[in-house]
């Protein structure tokens, strides 16, 4: 079996997570800049063997597309065609950023390190991950 990676896409940054290779345990990987994911991806993806690519999903609370879903869409189809054997999924990403922040209350972390956007992020992926994992 190979690794789950999930994206929380975002303009700037985009944070990742992963699943051991067993599919069990969604884990925090990394945060990247988002100019620099598809060349940080060909080097991951030379080491590791991932069988699907899960991408997280915006929604407005009414289940229309968030705004965000217009930067989200040319990505999605830039990964199908770098990595056209790799299967894509989305997930319903709503909140994650809030619980991700709210995760780093509860965990007792100073607030100089919760200000940390990218850690936000891989949090966010994580979350992403989880659900998916959780409802598969």
């Amino acid at each position: 079996m190979g690794r789950i990676l999930a994206f929380d896409y975002g303009e700037k940054r985009t944070g990742l997570a992963v699943t051991d290779e067993l599919q069990i345990i969604a884990s925090g990987l990394t945060t990247v800049a988002t100019k620099k994911i598809f060349s940080f991806l060909t080097d991951y993806l030379k080491n590791e063997t991932v069988e699907l690519f899960i991408v997280g999903e915006p929604k407005q609370l009414n289940s229309k597309e968030s705004e965000s879903e217009q930067f989200i869409k040319p990505f999605i189809q830039k990964l199908k065609t770098t990595f056209p054997k790799i299967p894509i999924k989305r997930v319903d990403e709503r909140f994650t950023s809030k619980i991700a922040f709210e995760s780093m209350i509860q965990s007792g972390m100073k607030k100089k390190n919760r200000q940390n956007k990218a850690l936000i992020d891989e949090i966010s992926a994580t979350l992403i991950l989880q659900t998916y994992l959780q409802n598969k």
